[in-house]
């Protein structure tokens, strides 16, 4: 496991009930600044329910 950057991680807590569009803002935020662990295939699902909303 990667180090995880705990001073980030306490400054950006992910929002209770987070809409999408902000865990994706979230995730996107964490894999810039921590290398905890690799979030792509997070951001690519959350991507997708994006893209989903917007077909309809």
């Amino acid at each position: 496991m990667a180090k995880i950057n705990a001073k980030w991680h306490k400054e950006n807590k992910m929002p209770k009930n987070a809409t999408v569009e902000q865990k994706i803002k979230w995730h996107q935020g964490h894999s810039k600044n921590c290398s905890c662990r690799d979030s792509t295939a997070h951001l690519i699902k959350l991507k997708k329910i994006i893209n989903k909303k917007q077909l309809f």
